[in-house]
C-alpha cells in the first residue's frame, strides 16, 4: 500500500471516530495535498481533481471540503499564503505542541515542524506587552530549503 492511500485510510478512521465523513470528493482533495511538497490553492486542487480523478469539484466545494478537513485537524490553512498543507501528523496520536511552517522562497516547499508550547507563550507575553494580543499561535517563516541552497551555489 502506497504512503497517500494509508495515510487517507487513517485519515478516515479518524473522521469515523469524531462522527464525520471523509467522502471521495474529501479524500481527493486530501491525497492532493499528501501528494505535494507545496502548499496548494483551492483552484489548484480543483485542477488536481480534475487532471488525477476526472472529477470536476468546483473551487467554491473545494474550499468547504478544506474547511472540513481543517476543523478535522487533517490539513492546515497558511494564512499569508491563502493555501493548504496536509498536516505532517495526521497519523500520530500523541501531542505536536504547536505548528511552525517553514516555506521555501525559491520553490514554495512547506515544511511542518513543532515549536515547544513554552517558546510560544514566550512569544505570547512579548506580544501583550507591545499592546496586541495574539491570535494565532500559527506561526509561517519565509526560509531557503536545503535543496534550493544546494543548487544556489
Amino acid at each position: 500500500m502506497n504512503r497517500v492511500q494509508n495515510i487517507i485510510e487513517h485519515a478516515e478512521q479518524h473522521c469515523k471516530e469524531h462522527g464525520a465523513r471523509l467522502t471521495n470528493k474529501r479524500k481527493h482533495v486530501l491525497s492532493g495535498l499528501l501528494a505535494s511538497e507545496i502548499a496548494l490553492s483551492a483552484y489548484e486542487l480543483t485542477e488536481y481533481c480534475k487532471t488525477e480523478f476526472d472529477e470536476a469539484i468546483p473551487a467554491m466545494s473545494v474550499y468547504r471540503i478544506l474547511e472540513f478537513l481543517e476543523e478535522e485537524h487533517l490539513v492546515h490553512k497558511l494564512k499569508l499564503a491563502n493555501k493548504y498543507v496536509a498536516c505532517a501528523h495526521i497519523t500520530c496520536d500523541h501531542d505536536h505542541g504547536v505548528q511552525q511552517f517553514l516555506i521555501c522562497n525559491e520553490c514554495q516547499r512547506v515544511k511542518e515542524i513543532s515549536i515547544d508550547k513554552s517558546t510560544i507563550k514566550k512569544l505570547q507575553r512579548n506580544v501583550e506587552d507591545a499592546g496586541f494580543h495574539l491570535l494565532s499561535p500559527q506561526l509561517e517563516m519565509n526560509c531557503l530549503c536545503e535543496r534550493c541552497m544546494v543548487s544556489a551555489a
